[in-house]
């Protein structure tokens, strides 16, 4: 094992704007700018091509499972979460792993 990653998806709720949406990309965007923990960090918008799959998708790796719960404790992570995402999900999916 020699890290940690996280993986979170979302569903947006209905009604969710596209600027919404591209507002909780640019936020989340700037979350390795103020947590030094993260090691690497991608998000997404799904591509279309199934489905029911969910709609935007978060992974992140941190060199262990301490650095990614600062990651999750981390105020600049929670803000973000309880401003921009919490209005907007309809549903969230998320696993930790040791990689």
């Amino acid at each position: 094992m020699s890290g940690f990653r996280h993986v979170v998806m979302f569903k947006w709720a209905e009604g969710t704007t596209t600027g919404q949406q591209d507002e909780v990309a640019a936020k989340l965007g700037q979350l390795p700018g103020r947590i030094p923990e993260i090691g690497t960090y991608s998000i997404g918008v799904d591509a279309g091509v199934n489905p029911g799959a969910y709609d935007f998708v978060v992974v992140a790796d941190f060199a262990d499972r301490d650095a990614y719960l600062v990651y999750r404790d981390h105020p600049a992570h929670r803000a973000m979460i309880e401003e921009f995402i919490a209005p907007i999900v309809a549903e969230r999916a998320a696993i930790q792993y040791e990689t």
